[in-house]
């Protein structure tokens, strides 16, 4: 017979590490604790996770037509959802997402799982930033946010695409 404190103890872990993200607070520590920890609870939806049709997804920085150097910070902005890592499920009232990154490439099928290869990055981590180094040249991003599963939400939420300049 399982242990019904314990299962307790780690719900409750698992669901404040991830409030942690939804705040912005989480230490580098934490997420790798609670992403270690992520385990499909029972009331996880199949299929498309849904989205609250408010929300919004961009890219703080760099700004569209931006002139950047080689290496650069890309900042991801998102309001009316929460950030989480992969593999955590918060409910429909809290809806959370991780962020994908797509450079100079089309979007991938968004019914399917994101791809993950060198122009579709993940941030499963919950992160909400990434230094990028790209060739001189003009280049294209956009974000994507990706549900529990690495799969877009119902409907999908994407940022604008921008196109930069590396210099």
């Amino acid at each position: 017979m399982k242990n019904p404190i314990k299962i307790t103890l780690l719900t409750l872990a698992v669901s404040a590490s991830a409030f942690l993200f939804i705040r912005g607070n989480a230490t580098s520590e934490e997420k790798k604790d609670a992403h270690a920890h992520a385990a499909p609870a029972a009331n996880v939806p199949m299929g498309p996770t849904k989205r609250p049709a408010d929300a919004k997804l961009y890219i703080i920085s760099p700004k569209d037509g931006a002139k950047v150097k080689g290496t650069f910070t890309v900042r991801f902005g998102l309001k009316g959802m929460g950030v989480a890592p992969a593999g955590i499920y918060m409910s429909e009232e809290m809806p959370t997402g991780h962020h994908h990154l797509v450079i100079d490439s089309e979007l991938p099928n968004l019914k399917l799982p994101f791809p993950k290869d060198e122009k579709n990055l993940h941030f499963g981590g919950g992160q909400t930033e990434t230094t990028l180094t790209l060739a001189p040249g003009e280049h294209t991003l956009q974000l994507v946010l990706g549900d529990h599963s690495h799969i877009p939400h119902d409907p999908p939420l994407m940022s604008e695409k921008i196109t930069i300049t590396v210099e």
